[in-house]
């Protein structure tokens, strides 16, 4: 029996096999049965479940390692030690899979330092994105809004000397999916919603996703599941995922 429960979305399509070839509603990641495991111990799964390309994807699970380590594993960042995960017609090949996918709002892969301003992370940002190692100017206005404005939608932007760590925490979030979601590829994948203390801010986060959804494939996650008038595409509850025992283990791994 699955260990993963769609909460509501139409059944999905056949899988695509060939990057570059998904139709909205078509199948982009299917994972088969796959687990991630540490010397010390299991950190998710098994898990069953399929990502159809277009619109937003939430999975339903507790926050936590667990939660997190799945979320990477989607995005290429991780690779299964158990079972299969195919995606663009490949199968378990996470380097691939990392090139198709951009990730967001995640602390152990896209944290900010907090003593820096608005216009060094952009600053930063357009020196990855050069080619060779040719000199990058300082960033400016124009280059927050080209960056940031496809993300923010209505949303005020930040001013290009604001320190991080006073922004709100939707401003905060919005810039960091804008950060890592500059070359757009076919894969969004963000952090927990629910990572944002106000409910309000969570909302208003997820129907920015769903913009972004028009023209990627976005993959998010909350410990309670959304409303399904909230526009996503599909939901799923998703179990199997290592949670407070993940400390346990660290714990026990450590001889304390």
């Amino acid at each position: 029996m699955s260990d993963v429960t769609q909460l509501f979305g139409d059944q999905p399509l056949p899988l695509t096999r060939a990057e570059g070839e998904a139709a909205v509603g078509d199948v982009i990641l299917n994972a088969d049965g796959i687990e991630v495991k540490a010397s010390w111990g299991h950190i998710f799964g098994p898990v069953n479940l399929t990502i159809r390309s277009g619109g937003v994807t939430v999975l339903v699970g507790a926050g936590g390692r667990g939660r997190t380590a799945l979320l990477l594993t989607l995005a290429g960042r991780m690779k299964p030690s158990k079972g299969q995960l195919e995606s663009f017609g490949r199968v378990n090949d996470a380097h691939h899979l990392f090139k198709q996918a951009a990730l967001a709002n995640i602390d152990e892969v896209d944290g900010i330092g907090q003593t820096i301003r608005v216009h060094d992370i952009i600053t930063e940002q357009i020196r990855w994105g050069a080619r060779g190692a040719r000199w990058v100017r300082q960033s400016k206005q124009a280059d927050l809004e080209r960056i940031c404005a496809p993300v923010f939608g209505e949303y005020t932007l930040p001013t290009m000397d604001a320190m991080v760590e006073e922004l709100p925490e939707l401003t905060g979030a919005l810039l960091r999916i804008a950060v890592a979601n500059t070359r757009k590829p076919p894969i969004l994948v963000v952090g927990g919603i629910d990572k944002l203390a106000s409910i309000e801010s969570s909302h208003k986060l997820l129907e920015r996703l769903v913009e972004l959804g028009r023209e990627q494939t976005v993959i998010t996650a909350d410990v309670n599941g959304v409303s399904p008038d909230s526009g996503i595409r599909d939901q799923f509850l998703v179990e199997n995922l290592t949670n407070k025992e993940f400390a346990v283990l660290e714990r026990e791994a450590d001889g304390r």
